[in-house]
């Protein structure tokens, strides 16, 4: 199994003073601009390559404990035993010695680590695209529980249908080469 996993962190739990203004002609879609702010969360993420579903988890903050907790929770919902590859960026929580320490405590478990500034090789960035934009943009949340439910409702109504995510490069010219050692 390969799974790209990521978190959105600092999820702003917004509460609108102002509706959602529609567009009309000549005016596009808009929101007053004062808010109040109800705390954030950060969302972890693990897009199944094969299905498309999405193992998702909420928390307060974004640990390098919380983060290995999800990689424990991801690895769970498989079957025992099975070859997992996670492909994740190389932020600061990924470097502590409680992550590191993970594969060796799970045999069956890689970690691939995306090269520095590379982000959009990972494949769960889509996902959040579509979280950004479906839910978090237009979204008002009196509460960071609102919030939460409402975050993984969406995940839940889209495994149920599940897309996958395929890359295609129309210039082959402008593909990623490794570049030899000398």
């Amino acid at each position: 199994m390969v799974f790209c996993v990521d978190e959105k962190t600092a999820i702003q739990a917004l509460d609108r003073k102002d509706w959602m203004l529609p567009s009309s002609p000549g005016r596009a879609e808009s929101y007053g601009f004062e808010y109040k702010p109800n705390g954030t969360l950060s969302q972890f993420a693990a897009l199944n390559t094969a299905t498309g579903e999405v193992i998702s988890k909420t928390a307060p903050r974004h640990t390098s404990e919380q983060f290995v907790a999800f990689l424990t929770d991801v690895i769970a919902s498989q079957r025992p035993k099975q070859e997992i590859h996670v492909i994740c960026d190389n932020v600061s929580s990924r470097k502590t010695g409680r992550v590191q320490e993970f594969p060796q405590q799970h045999r069956n478990v890689r970690l691939h680590y995306t090269p520095t500034y590379t982000s959009w090789l990972n494949q769960v960035e889509k996902c959040f695209a579509r979280i950004q934009r479906d839910v978090i943009t237009r979204g008002i949340f009196p509460t960071v529980k609102d919030l939460d439910r409402k975050l993984m409702r969406y995940i839940r109504e889209n495994n149920k249908n599940p897309k996958l995510i395929k890359w295609k490069y129309n210039v082959p010219s402008r593909r990623i080469r490794p570049v030899p050692f000398h």
